[in-house]
């Protein structure tokens, strides 16, 4: 071969089974693991660039990066924009507006979605299909078409007033109305996922335990339901994310801004006709510390629900 160099090339070898293997260079993986690490490590640079930025236009004063730009050498740091943005923002009540909804939303969501997946996927029925397509379908829909019928439904359903901080009579406007809605449209998603997962437990494991004695409800809450902690895991970490971000259906369904979840916070500290941009960025480092902490504190439950799920089967 002309151009070539013959000791870029080890002689083939045949293995024991009969079939011929050709051994690659030795620096050829060590080039290619350190591209894939260095461009692994510039898209998490540029990821977290915007994170970094709006940090340290958080620890700044306005009148400083109002001058010399958010990216210029400070002169001061100070946390006092967090003091402000807890205390304007008014988030030590939409923390806990958030917790009223986000909290049992995502129990209903994963008790509904387990006890359909365990339905349609220990079981072989007529509907089965079907009613996993149903579910599944649901997340087809944007939440801005369906949010007039919605708007009109729940201003029709009687809500009494004591079960709820306002006095309209009706389930409009009630916090109850945002979980409804969070567990509606949810519950595809988990179900389908679910399911999935269920499918790849034993069925020999409910076969034996119903020769034991075992019902249906045992089977579920003391054999599936524990096989299925890292699923469990996984969605509840991004349900929480989901849930605890949506600022859609608290506008359009909550009439009062003291009933709004914690990202109503952010909207409160702009203006009309000034926004204090260091405020904002603050208030917004505040409201993601939760998601953060929620994230790892379930890393490994949720890596592992993850990995479970792709290599079974």
């Amino acid at each position: 071969m002309i151009g070539v160099d013959p000791t870029e090339f080890k002689r083939p070898r045949a293995s024991s089974s009969g079939l011929t293997i050709v051994s690659r260079k030795p620096g050829y993986s060590k080039i290619t693991r350190g591209l894939t690490y260095g461009f692994l490590s510039l898209v998490a640079v540029l990821w977290l660039i915007p994170i970094g930025g709006a940090f340290y236009a958080s620890i700044r004063p306005y009148q400083e990066t109002q001058v010399k730009g958010i990216f210029s050498w400070p002169k001061a740091l100070t946390f006092q924009n967090y003091r402000d943005a807890f205390t304007q923002g008014q988030m030590s009540h939409t923390f806990l507006n958030t917790a009223f909804i986000v909290l049992p939303a995502i129990v209903l969501i994963l008790f509904f979605s387990s006890l359909v997946a365990f339905a349609v996927s220990r079981y072989s029925w007529r509907f089965n299909l079907v009613v996993l397509l149903l579910f599944t379908a649901g997340n087809l829909l944007p939440a801005q078409v369906l949010f007039q019928p919605l708007f009109q439904m729940f201003k029709h359903i009687p809500w009494p007033n004591f079960l709820s901080d306002t006095d309209t009579g009706h389930l409009l406007g009630t916090k109850v109305a945002i979980i409804i809605v969070h567990v509606a449209f949810q519950s595809g998603f988990c179900t389908f996922v679910l399911s999935n997962y269920m499918k790849t437990i034993p069925k020999e494991l409910g076969e034996a335990a119903l020769v034991d004695g075992a019902g249906v409800l045992r089977q579920f809450f003391q054999i599936v339901m524990p096989l299925c902690r890292p699923a469990l895991a996984a969605l509840a970490t991004l349900e929480f994310t989901w849930l605890y971000n949506d600022f859609f259906w608290a506008v359009v369904l909550l009439n009062q801004g003291d009933q709004r979840p914690i990202t109503s916070s952010i909207a409160n500290l702009g203006g009309q006709y000034f926004s204090n941009d260091n405020l904002i960025a603050a208030a917004s480092m505040i409201i993601a510390m939760p998601t953060l902490a929620v994230y790892l504190a379930m890393q490994k439950h949720f890596i592992s629900g993850l990995t479970l799920g792709a290599s079974k089967g």
